[in-house]
Order: structure tokens, then sequence, then C-alpha cells
């Protein structure tokens, strides 16, 4: 078992797929930061060295990523309703929030979208 970031992983496990799991990393922030520690799309997190992990794991600390993301995320969400803007009410209600159809589908983004309904 390797630590990355808190977070044991496997030794089999590729390190791109285990960068992937964290919350704010996709595939192209992963493919990213392989290309900037010259590591190898394949490589495996059994095959890091140490230097190698704590390069990495001094990266991922610099990022908004996990926790702090999601707080970020619902700050905004807040800032939005708060000011009362579109945007806001939008997702006060539970609707789609960028412009997608309502005539047919309001009732599956009302399931969708469990949220407290006030304006």
């Amino acid at each position: 078992m390797v630590f990355l970031f808190s977070v044991n992983f496997p030794e089999r496990r590729m390190v791109k797929k285990a960068l992937q799991s964290f919350f704010g990393i996709g595939p192209n922030v992963s493919a990213r930061l392989l290309a900037k520690h010259h590591l190898h799309d394949t490589c495996r997190v059994g095959e890091l060295a140490n230097t190698q992990i704590l390069e990495i794991n001094a990266t991922l600390t610099e990022m908004k990523i996990e926790n702090d993301l999601r707080r970020q995320v619902l700050g905004n969400i807040a800032r939005l309703r708060d000011t009362g803007t579109f945007r806001g009410k939008r997702h006060a209600m539970g609707l789609p929030v960028r412009g997608q159809r309502t005539k047919n589908q309001t009732i599956t983004a009302w399931k969708l979208n469990k949220i407290d309904r006030k304006l």
C-alpha cells in the first residue's frame, strides 16, 4: 500500500487512475501531473520512488482539491442564491441552471436535485 495525499492505494493501481480518484482531478489534470513529474501513463503506484511520491504529494497540497474545492463550489452557489441572481434562483428551486429544457424534463430535474426549494 502506498500513501498518497492521506489515502492508501494498492501497489498495482495505475498512478493516473489513483490521481483521478480525488475530487477535482480528471483525466486531463492527471495526465498533466504525470507529464510534470516525468512519469509514464501506465506507471503503477508500487513503482514510484519515495522522492516521486513526495513530489506528487507536494503538488497535490498546492492544488485546490477534495474538501477545499467542494467548499468553494458550495460557497459560489450560496453567493448566487444570496444575491438573488437568476442562476441562484434556479439553484434554489432545484431546476436546471445552464439553459437546459424544462418543458418535458422538469420532473426529472426536481428528482435529481434534492435541495431545499426556497427563493
